[in-house]
Order: structure tokens, then sequence, then C-alpha cells
């Protein structure tokens, strides 16, 4: 591998085809050529609607394969640790979604095991590596701000569709892993580069263990304040939105998930406001970019493993706030 990155799916997940297959049809250096699913009848339905030349019967068999270089592991938040550490002794680079693992003890043995491989391990926060969410860093890290005072975070969708993973407890369901870590790793950048500390947290449940909602409150070591709030089923049922207040003003962002569609980042600064949006290029196809950048030139990215032990840490941090217990990795 010199000059291309031949990438095999763990899983036939659906969004797999919106991560990594479409955006790598448009790339001049990467290419999907293997997937493999809990049968190999199901991987090649999957190879075939999507035109992939590779099937497995098995992830181990994708993982034994010298024609793939990275995967891309898309599989239930339970098993992400464990197959990034599999893929990871076999030798590949690794593209895993998030959140990264269970929680923050299973990803520092993961970022352990990264560092020590030499091997990209990138966490897929597609969000940060669009030009809006490169924007939101620069002005944050500027200080045009002045001292912040507050910082928050929405990530609120509709989903009533309660036998879906993401309310499944032995799978680390919940809506503050799936919509929350997203709302934590944005309030994260808005907080100008400290860890927060989490200060209180309420949830709304599905079941005993699961979250459906999950509203906590952050306070930053400079003495900001935060707040996140994650949503799959509740009164909030559709809202995406990040905002971060300052002694000078503030910045406000609308949809930073989905700059491809109608987006908007808003800044005023005492009397003068400005407001800017962005191309329509997917938030996946400047991730995949940066993940083939960082595997064939070494290129730093900033969703890295370690980075994903600080997200993970904040997130168990909410679930013990909210009297619940931590998700756990599969058996």
């Amino acid at each position: 591998m010199t000059d291309h990155v031949r990438i095999g799916v763990l899983g036939a997940a659906t969004i797999a085809p919106t991560a990594v297959i479409r955006p790598a049809r448009s790339s001049t250096v990467a290419e999907v050529v293997a997937v493999a699913a809990r049968s190999a009848e199901r991987a090649q339905a999957f190879a075939d609607k999507h035109g992939i030349a590779r099937v497995h019967g098995s992830y181990e068999d994708l993982l034994a394969d010298p024609a793939v270089d990275a995967v891309y592991n898309p599989l239930p938040n339970s098993l992400h640790g464990k197959w990034t550490l599999a893929a990871l002794e076999a030798g590949k680079h690794v593209l895993c979604e998030k959140p990264f693992t269970a929680n923050a003890s299973e990803a520092a043995l993961v970022a352990k095991a990264a560092d020590a491989s030499g091997l990209v391990v990138m966490e897929a926060f597609h969000y940060r590596y669009h030009p809006l969410a490169v924007r939101i860093a620069e002005i944050i890290q500027s200080g045009v701000l002045g001292p912040l005072r507050h910082v928050e975070a929405t990530v609120a969708f509709p989903l009533p569709v309660f036998s879906n993973i993401r309310y499944d407890y032995p799978l680390a369901g919940g809506a503050m892993m799936d919509a929350g870590c997203y709302a934590v790793h944005m309030a994260r950048l808005l907080g100008g580069g400290e860890e927060p500390e989490v200060r209180s947290a309420k949830a709304l449940l599905r079941g005993p263990s699961i979250d459906r909602a999950m509203r906590a409150s952050l306070r930053f070591p400079s003495g900001h304040t935060g707040s996140v709030t994650a949503s799959l089923w509740s009164s909030t049922v559709l809202k995406l939105s990040m905002k971060a207040i300052g002694e000078n003003g503030s910045l406000s962002v609308f949809n930073p998930l989905g700059p491809q569609a109608y987006h908007r980042l808003t800044l005023k600064l005492r009397d003068r406001r400005t407001s800017e949006s962005f191309g329509r290029r997917t938030t996946y196809a400047y991730q995949l970019d940066a993940f083939t950048d960082a595997v064939l030139h070494g290129k730093p990215f900033p969703t890295t493993a370690d980075d994903a032990v600080r997200n993970m840490t904040v997130i168990d941090s909410i679930y013990r706030a909210a009297g619940l217990p931590l998700r756990q990795p599969a058996p």
C-alpha cells in the first residue's frame, strides 16, 4: 500500500453506504473492496447491492484478507472495542463508528493498543472534518468571543421504533450513547480545549437501564458552564444545534451534523453580526479524505483514540450522575 487504501466493511450496516461506500466512489485513493457479515448470504446480498467485489462470511475472514488495508467498523456499540482490537491485531487501520466503545475503560484499552500498533484508529465523528466544524474550532481558538461563559449542544431526532438496537442495553444502547456522543463531543469542541466536569444529569427512560433522552450540566476548569441534550424520543423532537457565549459575543450553529443540507453559522460580536454557510460536499467525504491522508501520509487528525477516551469519560460521568449503569462491552 503506497497510494491507495483498500477498505473492508465489518457488517452490513445501513450507515455503511453513506459513511464510506458512496464517498469512496468519488475518491481517487480509497476503495471499498470487501464486506463481511454474520452470514455469507447476508454479506453477498450487501455486496451485490453496493458493487463490492470480495465477500466474507465472518469478520475474522475479512481481517485475515491480505487485500484489505483498513476496516470500517459500524457494528453495534458493544462490539466496537472488540473488533477494533481484532483489526489492530491483524495489522489493519480502523475507522470506527461512534461511540468508540461501550465505556471509557474499554476505550482506554483500545487507545493503548492503537498507540502500540502505529496504525491509524479514527473515531468516525464525521461532522468534525467538514469546513463548518473547522471554522467553529478556528473561532473558538481565536478568542474573539472573549472569555467563555456558557456552551451548549443539542442532538435530538425522533426514533420511536423501540425495537431498534439504540434502545438495547446489552448492545450498549441509549440516547446518550447515540445522539449524546455527538452532543458531548460538540460541547468539548466549543469548550476551548478543556475537559468538563459533569455537575448533574437527568434521563428520560425507555426501560430500567435505557435512556431515551438525557440532559446534563457541565462545568469547565476555567469556570464556564455547559449543557448537553440528547434525545431519541422526547418533547424535543428535532433539534441539531451548537452555541457558545462569551463576554464579547456568541457563536451559534444550526445543523452542524449535516452541512450537505441547510446549515448556518452565526457570529455575533457586540454590534456586528455575520452569517456563514459552506459547500454541500458531505461530511463523510471529508472524513474519508482525512482517514486516507492519515493512513497514506501520516497526517494528524482530531478524532483520535485518545480523544475518544476523553469523550467516553464524559459520557460515563453523565450516566453515573443520572443514576444509570455504564454500558458494557459484549462478552
